[in-house]
């Protein structure tokens, strides 16, 4: 079994965790739903056995703000960012580092797809519940939980590719100078904790936590370790000697079964998700039926989770003779579309506000901003999308999408349709199967409008996306509006999906008496 001794960047930033936490009332905030779903994990990170994710370390620097204001904690978030990553750089670069992280983003991927139909699911059953039942408050607060899991997983995946990137390219070394202080300061290899890899149990990703009570932190470092005094960067190590217990699953991830939703639901993690209610020990409720990784939150192993397929958005090219016998513009590059004017001015603008709101820890700001943007024409879409990822606000784009699948059907669909346009068409599929989880009638009447307007590939688009989620049944409700105009457009979505998928609508279609026998 091999031994190394924890980096020093690692030691920089656990020292740097343990003072930020030491301003944090450890039963309220994001930093109480920690310590309750995963008090072994916690320690580990302030250890620094374990980095955490940087959307946890957000949702921290969020409580931060709460407690002292956004004066206070702004100027610690982009103190926090470097001492993040190059701790996280000096961890990546451990024995089995690479192998870790593969693992972890293949975990995290599931867990996107997971939620995203979870949170279909959920819709599903709310919109069939009367309006304020205590069966529709608790669909309504899952769908909550549901929607952050999804955010923090996608801001995740996009950690763990850059992280893996830069191992790939022989950046994992950040020098210790970024904290302003030579590395030998920090504190000499007598000081450091003897580590291994088995130790982190990396390979495992089994089990579920089982602990009772939620615990609250055994001790924290007095405030002179903190952040309160602004003398400078702090020591390497404060106390990390203990070895670590393997953390648990479900790691740092809140809980779905939790009395309230998080503020303003569905913005990504912590980057987003508003205070987060006190935290409290949920007794006698049944959690959540799945397991989790300690980095994913789903099981490593056992029971697989179907991935859904990205839709097709349009048809293929009509080839034969009857269009000439000319399949070759099936293989001609498509033009780019036009960047409408003021798009990208306003994307900059936008992006530039989500910064500035984001820095100062006011996120329910940002949230109102992407609200906004989700109701702007749909071809300014793709230009946003591409000023997010360009500032590295990859997880506000979930949240956009989330925002824009709420629209009215016919305004997600076109928006659905500017993002394939645009080359987009992972986004675009994502975008259709989490806005038809709505009524067929609904759908029904988005597909005619669009229609209406000569927008056929997002009505074929739309009209896909339904009936990949839902059953023959409902999807055949959508003809009731018009069957002698939507019954050929849904066999035709039916049948570019897969055969089985139009036997069992035609099947349906005759049941409701749409079809003869």
């Amino acid at each position: 079994m091999a031994v190394y001794q924890l980096p020093v960047e690692t030691g920089v930033f656990a020292r740097y965790l343990k003072g930020l936490t030491a301003l944090l009332d450890p039963g309220d905030g994001w930093y109480a739903i920690f310590w309750q779903r995963d008090p072994d994990g916690m320690r580990a990170c302030l250890d620094g056995a374990e980095i955490p994710p940087w959307d946890v370390v957000e949702s921290l620097l969020q409580d931060l703000a709460s407690a002292r204001g956004a004066e206070f904690a702004g100027p610690e978030s982009p103190r926090a960012r470097q001492l993040h990553t190059a701790a996280a750089a000096a961890h990546d670069r451990l024995p089995g580092g690479r192998e870790a992280l593969e693992e972890r983003l293949e975990l995290m991927r599931r867990e996107q797809v997971y939620a995203t139909g979870r949170a279909e699911e959920l819709v599903r059953r709310r919109l069939a519940e009367p309006g304020s039942t205590p069966e529709a408050e608790q669909l309504a607060n899952e769908l909550a939980w549901t929607r952050d899991d999804h955010a923090r997983a996608t801001a995740r995946v996009l950690e763990l590719r850059s992280r893996l990137a830069a191992v790939a390219d022989g950046r994992g070394h950040v020098s210790a100078s970024l904290t302003g202080e030579p590395a030998h300061q920090a504190g000499g290899p007598g000081d450091e904790p003897e580590h291994t890899r088995e130790d982190d149990d990396w390979s495992g990703f089994a089990g579920r936590y089982q602990g009772s009570a939620p615990e609250a932190p055994a001790a924290v470092p007095d405030s002179g370790d903190g952040l309160e005094e602004r003398q400078g960067p702090a020591p390497a190590y404060g106390d990390a000697t203990r070895r670590p217990s393997a953390v648990p699953d479900d790691w740092f991830r809140p809980d779905p079964t939790a009395d309230s939703a998080p503020e303003a639901p569905g913005r990504p993690g912590a980057q987003a998700s508003g205070t987060p209610p006190a935290a409290r020990v949920v007794k006698n409720k049944k959690r959540r039926p799945r397991g989790g990784a300690r980095f994913a939150g789903v099981e490593g192993a056992g029971e697989e989770i179907a991935a859904v397929p990205v839709l097709p958005v349009a048809d293929d090219a009509p080839r034969g003779a009857r269009y000439g016998g000319a399949p070759a513009a099936a293989h001609e590059t498509p033009a780019a579309p036009t960047v409408p004017d003021g798009a990208r001015r306003a994307a900059r603008e936008t992006v530039a506000a989500l910064g500035r709101l984001r820095a100062q820890g006011r996120s329910g700001e940002a949230h109102a901003v992407l609200c906004e943007a989700a109701t702007r024409p749909a071809p300014w879409l793709p230009v946003l999308a591409a000023e997010l990822h360009r500032a590295g606000l990859g997880a506000d784009w979930a949240t956009l999408l989330w925002e824009t699948a709420s629209q009215p059907a016919s305004r997600f669909a076109a928006a659905a349709g500017a993002l394939a346009a645009a080359g987009r068409t992972e986004d675009s599929g994502q975008l259709l199967r989490q806005g038809v989880a709505r009524p067929a009638d609904d759908i029904a009447a988005a597909v005619l409008a669009l229609e209406d307007e000569g927008r056929d590939p997002e009505a074929q688009a739309l009209l896909a996306a339904f009936v990949q989620v839902h059953t023959p049944e409902d999807s055949a409700r959508i003809a009731e509006r018009d069957p002698r105009r939507l019954i050929p457009q849904l066999l035709g979505a039916a049948r570019a999906l897969s055969a089985a998928h139009e036997r069992d609508l035609v099947h349906a279609l005759r049941v409701a008496g749409h079809l003869g026998a």
